[in-house]
């Protein structure tokens, strides 16, 4: 070890703009970008998943409680629920009301009776959760603004600030009640501040990297991919030619062996270690049992452990172990238990369906969801680090700036490939969100297109595509969720490439409430199939639910379909999620004529009662339901909507023929209808 030499003077960027100036415009920038998105989903309804956030965050700071959605961040469900503290929603969340869905942890039906069944104004939570959830975005942007002016200047920390703030993306997820736009934060913020304690160690260095590791390890499981991006790090900095200075007390040392600087990292990541296992015990109030003492008690989570344990190999065993020891709170182990076991789902992707997904969905999602400034900025940033490189008259010259340039980007690189290769080789394909995270690392790096001396075609380029981006956010708002560039034929095709999160959230069910209730003719019936977490009564929309996806508990009956409204939302009409997605075959269709004669010679004669329970999978009545769906959906993806709401819900008004061919004709009837609504369609 040697002593550390006088640190050397900031890198100077060119003219810079005066402080005030500077402060005005990224502060007005940010204010935008929050109010852009708050103020966007207005008159929106509830995602899928916000509920359940809600309600779980709630329960965590009112009873200390842990056992609802463990699988999801306690950090983001916490800070979503701190303005309900203030609101005090009534009945106060109360287990005694319904003590058999605490006793099973029925998160769902919890969190839909606490927005939906106890008196609660639900469009004011969730509109104060939103709003404070929109800060953390807040913050990602500062972030990109603090760290690409860091690396490029004042004109590249603006670029990259502007990119983030009109992106649709993070407009659409930035005030969303959910875990991905914090855990995107703290992933960025994380593998920032190892970087920078790694070079070089000071105490809030220190403290600064060891508290934002251990809170994105309570924002979101994904934080575990932190474990790689730092194992990257350390490889950079122990084999890079910098220096490890350490500024620790009267400790002053540069350290320059690669040896010294692998055993300085490895006491670093320790450190790390510790403080992250420290605040995942302060996030669950330093107790094992995820159930708190006066509740009504639990026999089991809603996804049981035994459950998550079942499949053999390693990390069930380790899993195993950490509950025998107690090395973390139980509803910690049980989450990161659950969120593995659910790492295959159905997924849709340009019209195919899988349980195990494509190592393509996620680069075809960046493709069709970023915007094309987005676009034009990456490509731009592929060219002008191609002229870059081969500038150098020699390889070896030109090798070196390569490695100048990559020790210089060394922690977005490493957050980005390690991220990358998870996301090709996941086989959870149901959101776009997902890669929210690359997003801030790409406007980062993009500031380079602004930097000092760069070509003033780049910055130009720079400048358009701000320019772009902020015309197409524009040009979808307020319907960020549901952009798609023009490149991939426009949020108008966005049904036909990707569904769930990436377009249909259950977001538009008021939209739809306010449509049928000008467009309904006297008397007509109206039918609804909708992704989502949000209560049609609650909403004032009188219609029959269709083969939902998950119905609550409400009551549903059989019905013989009659001419109406059919109102399907866009990953209903996919029928991503139930047992029969995909095509139509011959063998289903054996299956329903056999089980609609079956079923209606049984209702007729009260054999069967036509109560339909949900997700009753052994039951003939809701197979029966699901394949008429099936068959129902099979025409209407060929069918010209009569309305579209907000692209994400499709609108039929279908007559008795129709019904009666889709229900009740014939194979041969059935596929001519299907060809005349194809050649209708592509008219």
């Amino acid at each position: 070890m040697n002593p550390v030499p006088p640190a050397a003077p900031p890198p100077r960027h060119g003219s810079r703009l005066p402080p005030v100036a500077l402060t005005a415009v990224v502060t007005l920038l940010l204010a935008l970008h929050w109010w852009w998105g708050v103020s966007a989903l207005r008159d929106s309804g509830v995602t899928n998943d916000e509920p359940v956030h809600l309600a779980s965050g709630y329960s965590y700071w009112r009873f200390n409680d842990y056992r609802m959605q463990p699988e999801n961040g306690n950090l983001p469900q916490r800070w979503a629920a701190l303005p309900l503290l203030a609101l005090r929603p009534r009945p106060y969340l109360n287990p005694a009301l319904e003590p058999g869905w605490w006793g099973e942890s029925n998160q769902w039906l919890i969190s839909n009776a606490f927005c939906y069944l106890w008196g609660n104004n639900t469009d004011f939570m969730v509109f104060c959760a939103r709003a404070a959830m929109a800060l953390w975005s807040v913050a990602a942007g500062l972030l990109v603004f603090v760290w690409a002016r860091r690396l490029w200047g004042d004109a590249g920390g603006l670029t990259a600030l502007a990119l983030y703030a009109v992106s649709p993306t993070t407009l659409a997820h930035g005030p969303l009640v959910t875990s991905d736009m914090c855990a995107a934060f703290w992933l960025l913020a994380a593998t920032g501040a190892w970087w920078r304690a790694g070079r070089e160690l000071t105490w809030p260095r220190l403290l600064l990297s060891c508290a934002a590791t251990g809170l994105a390890f309570v924002a979101k499981f994904s934080a575990v991919l932190l474990l790689p991006v730092f194992g990257l790090l350390i490889l950079a900095q122990a084999l890079g030619p910098d220096a490890i200075l350490v500024r620790l007390g009267g400790i002053r040392r540069a350290v320059t062996r690669p040896p010294a600087k692998f055993g300085v990292l490895a006491a670093l990541l320790v450190l790390h270690g510790l403080a992250t296992w420290a605040v995942i015990w302060t996030c669950f109030g330093w107790r094992y049992s995820a159930f708190a003492a006066g509740l009504p008690p639990a026999w089991k989570f809603y996804l049981p452990t035994p459950e998550i344990l079942s499949p053999p190999g390693l990390l069930s065993a380790i899993l195993a172990k950490a509950f025998q020891l107690h090395v973390l709170p139980q509803a910690y182990i049980q989450g990161f238990g659950h969120v593995r076991f659910q790492a295959t789902r159905g997924a849709f992707l340009l019209g195919q369906f899988s349980n195990t997904g494509w190592w393509w969905f996620f680069p075809y999602a960046f493709l069709a969801k970023s915007t094309l400034g987005e676009l034009f900025a990456t490509a731009g940033l592929v060219l002008a680090a191609t002229l870059r490189w081969l500038r150098p008259p020699s390889g070896r010259a030109r090798l070196a700036q390569v490695g100048r340039d990559a020790q210089r980007l060394a922690p977005l690189l490493a957050l980005g490939a390690v991220y990358w290769t998870f996301s090709l080789l996941t086989t959870l394909n149901i959101g776009h969100r997902h890669i929210l995270p690359m997003y801030p690392a790409l406007f980062i790096v993009a500031g380079a297109l602004m930097r000092p001396g760069a070509h003033r075609w780049f910055r130009g380029a720079a400048a358009a595509c701000v320019l772009l981006g902020t015309g197409e956010s524009l040009w979808i708002r307020p319907h960020y969720l549901a952009f798609f560039n023009l490149l991939s034929g426009g949020p108008a095709e966005g049904w036909r490439q990707l569904v769930d999160s990436s377009l249909d959230w259950g977001q538009d069910l008021p939209a739809l409430a306010r449509w049928v209730h000008t467009h309904r003719r006297p008397g007509e019936p109206v039918y609804v199939s909708y992704f989502g977490a949000d209560n049609p009564a609650y909403q004032g929309l009188d219609a029959y639910e269709l083969a939902p996806y998950y119905i609550y508990t409400r009551p549903r009956r059989w019905l013989e379909l009659k001419p109406g409204l059919f109102c399907i939302s866009a990953t209903l009409l996919q029928d991503v999620y139930s047992p029969v997605s995909g095509p139509w075959t011959p063998n289903r269709e054996h299956w329903y004529e056999a089980l609609l004669k079956k079923m209606r010679a049984e209702l007729a004669s009260g054999a069967r009662k036509p109560d339909l329970i949900d997700l009753d999978y052994a039951g003939p009545l809701w197979q029966l339901d699901r394949l008429r769906f099936a068959r129902l959906c099979t025409y209407l993806r060929l069918r010209r909507p009569d309305a579209v709401i907000n692209y994400t819900i499709f609108v039929y008004r279908l007559s008795a023929p129709e019904v009666h061919t889709a229900v009740d004709g014939t194979p041969e009837e059935f596929s001519q209808m299907l060809d005349a609504a194809w050649a209708t369609r592509h008219r």
